[in-house]
């Protein structure tokens, strides 16, 4: 399993940052995730052999919940 959390900017509110989470842990490979506002992070637990790729899917989920909203994944 990998973990890895990422820096989020422009997350407007609690309630898209629920709405965020709840999305990505929808997405297969996903074992775990949490999106704060508080500290306007997300972070992703998953498949080690798909990681990229489900990190991929969970950008794209987050951009249809909050389009302004960007994930920094480095």
């Amino acid at each position: 399993m990998m973990k890895k959390t990422f820096k989020l900017v422009d997350l407007d509110c609690a309630h898209c940052a629920a709405k965020m989470e709840e999305a990505v842990k929808k997405i297969d490979g996903i074992t775990g995730a949490t999106v704060s506002f508080l500290t306007q992070k997300m972070t992703i637990e998953g498949d080690d052999g798909r990681f990229d790729a489900i990190v991929q899917e969970a950008v794209k989920a987050c951009k249809r919940v909050e389009p302004d909203c960007e994930v920094v994944v480095k």
